[in-house]
């Protein structure tokens, strides 16, 4: 089968063309894993943290793609859960131990023997792939395969950030950067929440103008001061000056959700302008997301599907997975950006 696979981690402005379209053995399902043919896959920025070394593969060479789309090809022995020709999402989570305790309070997201797709096992930029069957989900007949594919972790781990923020409605929730995660989040948002005001943050005007016509109340740059303090922000940039300004725009109480694997560290020094009274007196808090879990993505697909969510969508060959990173870390970003395998 054809995959577009990862030999080194580097710096993307060293070597633009990271991936290489090469021909690699099917692979074969192990017990309880099911056989996915690939239809789409979505380009992640953790994507660009795999290849840049932030968050390398465990292994090299490696396939990445963490948000896909395919159909069963092959369901294991005994399988009730899926038939071939079902059309099926694997997302971030690969699998995790379903023994500690973490994963016995639903929460297998911080489990130490967290795998990620595309990380920590073979992903999406390819032809095939597997995966345990009780970490693939069933797609709601409102997508197309392109449309669900960036539900799976942009809209899921977006999902939990929303969630993590802790909102009633008629409050303030800002929105620093309007990628892939944000443009959903925002429709879930005000779908849960019809009175909240919503605050979008970024730094392209195109990206400010579309968040307008998703149902934004107000928008502006990244070191704007927005018309009212903010009970909630999400902030899923890779730098760390929105930290720094988010924290200074939140209401007392405040709470940030962080909403990235990693943080680059060019604007490292933005921490130098952090002090007490600004930015973290009043009982503000600080809160990161790590990955998700199963019910996560199960929760959006629902939530997605009854709103319903309508992504944004630029498709690519899987020849032109190099072009789309590129562009994404270029933030030459409307929405997601999905690979298309015929």
């Amino acid at each position: 089968m054809k995959a577009m696979v990862l030999k080194e981690t580097c710096p993307l402005y060293e070597n633009p063309k990271p991936l290489t379209l090469t021909e690699v053995p099917q692979p074969v399902p192990g017990v309880g894993e099911i056989l996915v043919k690939v239809s789409a896959c979505g380009v992640c920025h953790t994507d660009l943290d795999e290849i840049e070394g932030r968050t390398p593969p465990l292994v090299l060479p490696a396939i990445l793609g963490h948000q896909t789309v395919g159909t069963v090809a092959s369901p294991p022995p005994k399988s009730g859960r899926f038939k071939v020709g079902d059309r099926v999402g694997i997302a971030w989570i690969h699998s995790a131990c379903g023994r500690c305790n973490f994963c016995r309070r639903d929460e297998e997201n911080l489990c130490e023997q967290f795998k990620a797709t595309g990380r920590d096992a073979p992903g999406g930029y390819a032809q095939y792939m597997t995966v345990g069957e009780a970490f693939a989900y069933r797609i709601p007949d409102t997508f197309t395969d392109s449309q669900a594919a960036p539900i799976l972790c942009a809209g899921a781990v977006g999902y939990r950030a929303l969630r993590l923020a802790g909102l009633s409605d008629g409050q303030v929730l800002g929105l620093y950067g309007f990628g892939s995660s944000a443009h959903l989040v925002i429709q879930a948002a005000r779908h849960q929440y019809p009175r909240l005001k919503l605050y979008v943050f970024a730094r392209s005007e195109q990206e400010r103008n579309f968040a307008l016509q998703l149902g934004a109340s107000w928008v502006g740059d990244i070191d704007e001061t927005p018309p009212a303090k903010m009970d909630a922000a999400i902030d899923t940039t890779p730098a760390w000056r929105p930290v720094v300004l988010a924290l200074k725009n939140l209401e007392a109480g405040g709470r940030l959700i962080i909403n990235a694997i990693r943080k680059e560290d060019q604007d490292q020094d933005w921490l130098l302008n952090m002090d007490y009274p600004s930015h973290l007196w009043k009982e503000k808090e600080v809160k990161s997301v790590a990955n998700v879990t199963r019910t996560d993505v199960v929760e959006f697909l629902r939530v997605a599907a009854e709103v319903p969510i309508q992504p944004k969508i630029q498709e690519f060959a899987l020849a032109d997975a190099n072009t789309a990173l590129v562009e994404m870390k270029a933030s030459k970003i409307r929405g997601a950006k999905v690979l298309r395998l015929d």
